[in-house]
């Protein structure tokens, strides 16, 4: 079995042929539909999908009862909350499909086996988790030091699906900004293109 999904993820210098047909062969086709729930606040992860296709999102429930998007899952990455499936613990965030989703789940069982089975793999998710640091890292410090509009068009060119399919009140709270806020910026670079 091969799938382009789980060849983008899991692109490393070091598995052995045999050790990544090992891996494909662990995770398990599964399907979402628009709306459903792959992770509520609360519950403990038991495991991780690589998206295939669609578009998903996780959010927390802020002080004031309103959604804040933290994350937006595109095409060929790893949907995952880390904290809850690693330390065990229940979920602080939700974890919800904007669009029908196909993924591949990996259940935390089969993956721990198969982590302390193949060193490579263990020297992956060293590879992938410090990928996802740096890029989490690099968000919260864009969050102040870089415009609302220049995160919008940075959103726009790293995940263009995310503007495509998602709601503007999802785009504007993962933006920190207000709906109106985005809406007068959205008219902006549309009027004035060469300006941004």
């Amino acid at each position: 079995m091969t799938n382009q999904a789980l060849e983008i993820c899991y692109d490393f210098p070091f598995f052995f042929p045999e050790e990544l047909a090992e891996i494909f062969q662990a995770h398990e086709k599964t399907s979402f539909q628009k709306g459903d729930f792959i992770l509520e606040e609360g519950k403990t992860a038991n495991e991780y999908y690589i998206l295939e296709s669609g578009l998903a999102r996780s959010f927390v429930n802020d002080f004031n009862g309103n959604e804040v998007t933290t994350h937006f899952f595109t095409e060929n990455e790893v949907i995952i909350e880390v904290l809850s499936m690693f330390q065990r613990i229940p979920s602080q965030e939700n974890i919800v499909c904007i669009t029908d989703c196909e993924c591949w789940k990996l259940d935390y069982d089969t993956f721990q086996e198969l982590f302390h089975k193949i060193p490579n793999l263990r020297e992956w998710g060293r590879s992938w988790m410090s990928r996802e640091l740096f890029a989490y890292k690099q968000r919260s410090v864009e969050m102040f030091t870089l415009s609302a509009t220049r995160r919008y068009l940075n959103l726009l060119e790293q995940k263009s699906k995310v503007i495509q399919f998602a709601p503007l009140k999802q785009i504007a709270s993962y933006l920190g900004v207000t709906d109106t806020s985005l809406s007068r910026i959205r008219k902006e670079i549309v009027s004035h293109p060469k300006k941004n």
